[in-house]
């Protein structure tokens, strides 16, 4: 099953890749983007998709996996890392990672992930544990140069 569903997001990333998400932008209603963070191990960038939520310039992504018991793979790698790689359409930019803990978690899991996709209060129920949030933030644009 593990290599089934390797190939199925490789597959999913190529399509979401190439057509600048037109194909593969969305699932359940919402955004997804391409993550790609090196592995915790190997130090190789691995790419998935994923749904998010913008949120104060930047985005959250949340390791909910469907509901599964443990976490997804792209979550602990995001844990190591200190950035990746996001792709929205055809845009692709780095950005910092930090992946929230209780006292950062639950006012983003309520005011943000709850409030705009209460479906992933099911996840929870489903999976028996705390889902992850991690925070994608850009690079501040630079400043305007004066004139």
């Amino acid at each position: 099953m593990q290599t089934g569903m390797r190939g199925a997001n490789a597959l999913g990333g190529s399509l979401h890749r190439r057509s600048n998400g037109r194909t593969g932008g969305r699932a359940k209603g919402m955004p997804v983007l391409l993550l790609t963070v090196p592995g915790r191990r190997t130090g190789a960038p691995h790419t998935v998709g994923v749904s998010y939520f913008e949120h104060d310039g930047g985005y959250l992504v949340t390791g909910s996996a469907g509901g599964t018991r443990h976490d997804p793979q792209w979550i602990r790698n995001l844990r190591v890392a200190p950035k990746a790689r996001i792709q929205i359409g055809a845009e692709q930019t780095d950005v910092g990672v930090r992946v929230t803990d209780g006292a950062d978690r639950d006012p983003l899991w309520r005011a943000v992930v709850i409030a705009r996709a209460p479906f992933f209060a099911g996840y929870v129920q489903k999976s028996g544990r705390v889902l992850p949030i991690a925070v994608l933030t850009p690079p501040a644009p630079p400043p305007s140069p004066c004139l």
